[in-house]
């Protein structure tokens, strides 16, 4: 059947007139006159050639054809109904909806047990899917359709993306235990000498920390010499721990390394880069009611607590600017 040759108008009022066994409670209900709502039903008794009601006593008793689709009315226009009402109908506790949330492999074991546990507890019927660097970057971005947020070190963000401040975490190097440089302070020389494993996560090119950290060994007269690239820095530590080669990471994940692989922090010859992460989103998803559940979900899990005078600090910006903890940026 084509859809455009029916009015669907005419489905509500068989809906409705269904649901009341009256032509004139459904005219109340739709607002539209008593003879509005036959003038419908004649038309649809013409195109279904059934009666699909007829007057039994005071009111009016639906067919067995109108019986057979009063099941599927109602799940149409309730379908209908919650699309309409949006945020009002969304309950994260009851969704069955899908979430997609994309980080590098740091954030995938220092990050994504926090989020789990926290996802579980506060959506405890929907589904959290995690997909990598290279997989938001192939798939189009934020702006693609398919990753509702991700997890990403702070940058100038384009236009139709918005941000909310996480945490810091400050870099580290590693070399493997038995390393000539272990557990010695590396000298500009030293570390300008050795040979390095370089990670880049997205699509085989360096990302956003990537070229961070670069202008920043630059700017502190420290070099590297690239010996092998690797796209994930669990991969660059897995070769760090079987060579002579130094790699650079978050010193949380050389933390979480360190019980399970053979691999010492070492000191480099300047004050440790320091990254600030945040979760970044576009505008697509930025007043679905869903998808602001989810990113609460994410913040709680990961942002640092303040102290209380920060946290009163914060209050009295938020009062006296208006503004609230969310970076965004659009496109004008």
């Amino acid at each position: 059947m084509n859809l455009s040759a029916i009015d669907l108008n005419l489905l509500l009022v068989l809906h409705t007139v269904i649901e009341e066994r009256s032509a004139a409670r459904a005219a109340r209900r739709l607002r539209v006159t008593p003879s509005a709502v036959s003038n419908s039903l004649a038309r649809l008794r013409a195109h279904f050639g059934d009666p699909l009601v007829v007057r039994s006593g005071r009111g009016l008793v639906p067919t067995p054809r109108a019986l057979e689709l009063a099941p599927r009315l109602r799940a149409a226009f309730g379908e209908i109904a919650g699309a309409l009402e949006g945020e009002r109908s969304f309950d994260p506790r009851a969704t069955t909806r899908a979430f997609t949330l994309a980080c590098s492999d740091v954030d995938q074991i220092c990050s994504l047990p926090a989020i789990a546990r926290a996802f579980a507890a506060e959506m405890p019927r929907a589904a959290l899917r995690v997909v990598s660097v290279d997989h938001l970057e192939a798939s189009g971005g934020l702006g693609g359709g398919e990753v509702d947020a991700a997890l990403s070190p702070a940058y100038p963000l384009p236009p139709g993306h918005h941000a909310a401040d996480l945490f810091e975490q400050e870099s580290a190097f590693v070399v493997r235990r038995d390393h000539p440089c272990a557990g010695r302070r590396l000298t500009r020389e030293r570390f300008n000498s050795l040979r390095h494993i370089d990670i880049h996560l997205a699509l085989g090119r360096g990302g956003i920390g990537n070229r961070a950290a670069q202008e920043m060994l630059a700017a502190q007269g420290l070099r590297r010499e690239i010996a092998v690239t690797v796209p994930t820095f669990a991969a660059a530590a897995v070769v760090a721990a079987s060579t002579d080669l130094v790699t650079g990471m978050p010193r949380r994940l050389a933390d979480a390394l360190a019980p399970i692989a053979p691999l010492v922090i070492v000191e480099p010859p300047a004050p440790a880069m320091v990254f600030r992460m945040q979760l970044v989103w576009h505008e697509r998803t930025h007043l679905d009611e869903g998808a602001r559940c989810f990113r609460e979900v994410v913040i709680a899990a990961l942002r640092e607590p303040r102290s209380q005078e920060g946290r009163n600090q914060k209050r009295r910006s938020i009062k006296k600017t208006g503004k609230g903890k969310e970076r965004s940026s659009r496109a004008s």
